[in-house]
């Protein structure tokens, strides 16, 4: 019944077209197989069990990586909107929120950018932090060009490639380009990554002191 309610409720969406509802984990697998959409949404609690929407999005990476997945969350606790990252998810949508928030969210995530709140994304940002020297290559060894760095603030204040290839005046196939050398050479796979790794890395530069030689 909730599944049909928000069905019906997105298609009053406009610039959003349904192309498939399911309900179980193994429906939804099969159903993006045939509908291949651009973006699912998907319940963390499914009908064959609790929780089982984060395996469902981390099956969905893994076999239709173009699929931007984004997790709707009946409670958006701490350790919930942590684990929806891991697993692949784009986006973070709390049942709370308003079905107008939720059909911007899915435009956004469409579009390439990430959905969460600034509340969400501190969550992450601390984790990442804890766990950033277990993965992340030394950047003095490969450092980021000058318009590499623009492109990755870019994407860390939310554009999509299409706005940033606006905004700096390069193609599509330019920015993609840039991307494809910034994930190489922080030793990244994802735009959530890279969004995470920006912010940490601007939030650890604001906090440092004005003048580190008075500190001796």
């Amino acid at each position: 019944m909730n599944c049909q309610l928000l069905v019906a409720a997105l298609r009053r969406c406009r610039r959003i077209e349904v192309v498939a509802r399911a309900t179980s984990s193994e429906q939804i697998l099969a159903e993006t197989r045939i509908s291949q959409p651009s973006v699912a949404l998907i319940g963390a609690n499914l009908q064959d069990g609790s929780l089982t929407g984060f395996e469902v999005i981390r099956r969905l990476r893994e076999l239709h990586p173009r699929i931007r997945a984004v997790l709707l969350l009946d409670s958006a606790d701490r350790a919930s909107v942590i684990d929806a990252f891991r697993a692949g998810a784009k986006g973070i949508f709390s049942r709370d929120d308003s079905l107008g928030d939720l059909c911007q969210c899915i435009q956004n995530v469409h579009a390439g950018q990430t959905w969460a709140s600034s509340e969400q994304i501190e969550a992450v940002l601390e984790v990442f932090a804890r766990i950033a020297p277990l993965f992340l290559p030394d950047k003095a060894k490969i450092p980021l060009s000058e318009r590499e760095r623009e492109v990755a603030e870019l994407v860390a204040e939310g554009l999509s490639n299409r706005e940033i290839s606006e905004q700096l005046k390069l193609s599509q196939h330019t920015v993609k380009n840039y991307l494809f050398h910034i994930y190489g050479k922080l030793g990244m796979s994802s735009r959530v990554d890279l969004v995470l790794h920006v912010r940490s890395a601007n939030r650890t530069s604001s906090e440092e002191p004005a003048n580190p030689e008075k500190q001796a």
